[in-house]
Formats: structure tokens, C-alpha cells, sequence
């Protein structure tokens, strides 16, 4: 199938899976006598593969390396997938905890804000941003 054709199949813009290919997120393909790339299968798989590894929030760097785990299985371990997977939970977990800390310094700032009519000039939000004071 042509690029148009994986495009619709994937959900993936043309440019997407271009920039894809020159990444080496997607295998090179055949190319026809015209020059139109000739995608198979196997892109089709390799696709939804980097669309499920983006919806659990692998970077394209981290969803290359799980490829490159994919491709040379039996040169690898299960323990070094889980060993990617296990750095993207707690990179995920602290993400987590600092924009619990973020809401938590924003509710109070904001809870501190009588929201009336009195001129800005005295709002306690943006004296606490002024100030740092935001703890």
C-alpha cells in the first residue's frame, strides 16, 4: 500500500509517517519504479505498535528502543523491556507528584483570592507570584 492508504489505515498524517521513517521509528520500505514508497503489513503492525507505546507515554526515543527491543527479541531479556517500562512509571509517578504540588500552591493562592470587584492591585495571586511565595 502507498503512504495515502497507511495514513487512513493508521490515523498517522502523511508527514507523520514520514518524519517516522526518517527517524527509523518505521522500516524503510520498497519504493516502486515511480518512486511511491510501498508499505506492507509489517508497517501496518509496526504502526500501531508506536500508537499503543504513545498512548502509555513512551517518548519516540523510548518507543524506538522498545522497536529495536521488538525487532532483536532473542538477543533480549524480558527484563529489559520491563526495565523501560518500569523508568516510564516512575518518570510518569514523579510528573504525577509535581502537578500535585502545582494544584495544591495554585488552590491556595487562589483560595486566598476574594475574586470581587477590588482593583488588582491588591489580588493576592498575583502578589504571591510576585513574591515567590507560592508554598
Amino acid at each position: 500500500m502507498r503512504i495515502g492508504e497507511l495514513s487512513k489505515h493508521t490515523g498517522f498524517q502523511v508527514e507523520t509517517l514520514r518524519y517516522y521513517e526518517k527517524q527509523g521509528l518505521l522500516a524503510p520500505v520498497s519504493r516502486t519504479e515511480s518512486g511511491y514508497r510501498e508499505y506492507d503489513n509489517d508497517s501496518l503492525r509496526q504502526l500501531q505498535f508506536i500508537r499503543k507505546a504513545k498512548s502509555v507515554g513512551f517518548s519516540l526515543n523510548e518507543i524506538l528502543e522498545l522497536l529495536t527491543l521488538r525487532v532483536e527479541r532473542d538477543q533480549h531479556s524480558c527484563g529489559d523491556v520491563k526495565a523501560i517500562a518500569e523508568q516510564k512509571i516512575t518518570q510518569i509517578e514523579n510528573k504525577i507528584e509535581e502537578l500535585n504540588e502545582m494544584l495544591q500552591a495554585l488552590h491556595k493562592i487562589t483560595d486566598a483570592c476574594c475574586g470581587g470587584v477590588e482593583p488588582a492591585t491588591s489580588c493576592t495571586i498575583l502578589n504571591s507570584l510576585d513574591s515567590g511565595d507560592l508554598a
